[in-house]
C-alpha cells in the first residue's frame, strides 16, 4: 500500500504535483490485443480489471472517446440498491451490492461506499401492494428488505413530511438497509488504476470510427489512432449503443433518453438516507459534500442531449417540495444530463451478438451505476470464456426474439 506524510503531501500540492505519480499510464494503443473493450466507464474499466485479476488476461486495450470516466458514470446520482422484483434481477444486483461491500479493499482506494440505507415510499394502495411484492420476493431471494410505516420512515428520515393530508400522503414504505452510495469518480479511479497495474491499457481521447469484420466474425476495432486488431471486442458505451453497434451491422432493441439530475447548495448533515418517490417521481440524498441530490425520470423524449427538458426540473422541484417542505429556500447550484439505455423490458443485455467475437453490456437504463460492479465481474467472465456467467445467463439479446422477457418497469420507474 502508497503512503504518504502530510509533509509529502504538502510539498506536492505546493509544487504543482509535480512529483505526484501517475495512477495509470496514457500510452498508445499496440497493434492487436486479445481482448478491445470500447467504453472507460465503471462497467468497462471494471470489465477489464476483472479480466486481468482473475481470469489472467491481461493483453487488453480499453478506448475511450474522451476522458475515463466522462460519461454516465460522472453523470449519475450514485445510488446503489438490490431490491428488483424477478429472480434473475435480484441475483445480478445483489452480486454488486456484495462486491461494493469490498470494493475499496479490493481495489486498495476509497470509493467512498456508504450503506446509509434506500427507501421506497408508498403514496396509495397500489403502491403498498407493489412494494411489499418486492418485499417478499426479495425476502425469497435473501435480498433484505422490510415493511416501515409512515412514523418509522419519519424516524428513519426526519426530515420526510408524513402529513395525512398531503397530495401525496405517505402511507408506507418499503426499506433496504443494505442500499446507499458510492462516489462515482472513484469508482472509475480506482477501476483505472487496478487494470493499469496489471497491464491494461487505457486509451484515452481515441474516438472508435468502425468496427471491422470479415463475415459474421469481428477483427478489430477502426480508430483515430488506427486500426486495432481483436479476437474479441466487448461495447460497453451506455447512452451511445446503438451508435456503436450500428458500426458492425447490429441492430439493438434500445432507445436513448437523456436523464437529469442538479444538486443544491451545500449545507450540513441533514439527510440521513436515500429517499425514492415512483408516484411522484423523485429520489434525493446528500453527498459527502453537503449537495442534496435531486434526480427524475428520463426526459419524455428520445434524445442524444445531455441537456434535456427544463419543466422535468421543476416538476422533480416540486415533488421533492411535497415530500420535504423544510427544503423549500435551498437554491439550487447546477443542474446535469446523462444518456441512458433503455430496453423493452427495463433489463439490461449482456453477451453474445450474432457476430462472432463481438459481445455486448447494455440497456441498464438509469440503473447502470448500482450494477457497476456486478455487470463488470459477469461480463469479465463472457468474454474471457465465450460463454454467459450463470448470472447474466438471462439477458440476452435473443430474449427479445423468444419472448423470454424480465420485465422490471415496475422495479425500475423513477431510477430504473
Amino acid at each position: 500500500m502508497q503512503r504518504y506524510s502530510i509533509v509529502s503531501l504538502a510539498r506536492n500540492a505546493l509544487t504543482g504535483h509535480r512529483n505526484w505519480p501517475q495512477a495509470w499510464r496514457s500510452p498508445e494503443p499496440r497493434p492487436e490485443y486479445d481482448i478491445v473493450i470500447i467504453g472507460a466507464g465503471g462497467h468497462g474499466l471494471g470489465t477489464a480489471y476483472y479480466l486481468a485479476k482473475e481470469h489472467g488476461i491481461t493483453n487488453v486495450a480499453v478506448i475511450e472517446k474522451g476522458w475515463l470516466g466522462g460519461g454516465n458514470t460522472g453523470r449519475n446520482t450514485t445510488i446503489i440498491r438490490s431490491n428488483y422484483l424477478y429472480d434473475e434481477s435480484a441475483a445480478i444486483y445483489d452480486h454488486s451490492v456484495r462486491l461494493w461491500e469490498g470494493l475499496s479493499a479490493e481495489l486498495n482506494y476509497n470509493v467512498m461506499f456508504s450503506q446509509r440505507g434506500v427507501m421506497m415510499l408508498a403514496h396509495n394502495t397500489h403502491d403498498v401492494q407493489v412494494l411489499k411484492r418486492h418485499i417478499h420476493a426479495n425476502r425469497l431471494n435473501g435480498v433484505d428488505n422490510e415493511w416501515l410505516t409512515p412514523e418509522a420512515a419519519q424516524a428513519f428520515c426526519p426530515p420526510l413530511s408524513i402529513d395525512r393530508h398531503a397530495r401525496y400522503p405517505v402511507v408506507g414504505a418499503a426499506l433496504q438497509r443494505r442500499g446507499g452510495t458510492a462516489r462515482h469518480d472513484a469508482v472509475a479511479w480506482g477501476y483505472a488504476r487496478g487494470a493499469d497495474a496489471r497491464g491494461v491499457d487505457i486509451i484515452q481521447n481515441c474516438p472508435v470510427t468502425g468496427i471491422r469484420r470479415e463475415g459474421d466474425r469481428v477483427v478489430g476495432v477502426e480508430t483515430a489512432k488506427g486500426f486495432i486488431a481483436a479476437r474479441r471486442v466487448g461495447v460497453v458505451t451506455a447512452g451511445s449503443t446503438p451508435v456503436v453497434m450500428g458500426m458492425a451491422g447490429v441492430r439493438m432493441p434500445l432507445e436513448s433518453y437523456p436523464l437529469q439530475a442538479l444538486v443544491s447548495e451545500p449545507v450540513k448533515p441533514v439527510f440521513p438516507c436515500v429517499v425514492m418517490s415512483n408516484s411522484v417521481h423523485a429520489y434525493i440524498s446528500q453527498s459527502d459534500k453537503g449537495e442534496l441530490v435531486i434526480g427524475a425520470g428520463t426526459d419524455q423524449y428520445v434524445s442524444y442531449s445531455q441537456r434535456g427538458g427544463i419543466q422535468i426540473l421543476e416538476h422533480t422541484l416540486e415533488a421533492i417540495l411535497e415530500l420535504f417542505p423544510m427544503f423549500s429556500r435551498m437554491a439550487m447550484l447546477r443542474q446535469w444530463g446523462g444518456i441512458v439505455d433503455v430496453t423493452p423490458d427495463r433489463s439490461p443485455i449482456i453477451g453474445k451478438t450474432p457476430v462472432e467475437g463481438l459481445f455486448v453490456n447494455c440497456g441498464w437504463g438509469t440503473g447502470g451505476f448500482k450494477a457497476t460492479t456486478g455487470s463488470a465481474h459477469v461480463f469479465a467472465h463472457t468474454l474471457a470464456t465465450g460463454e454467459p456467467h450463470k448470472i447474466n445467463a438471462p439477458f440476452t439479446l435473443d430474449r427479445f426474439r423468444t419472448g423470454r422477457l424480465i420485465d422490471e418497469a415496475a422495479a425500475a420507474a423513477v431510477a430504473h
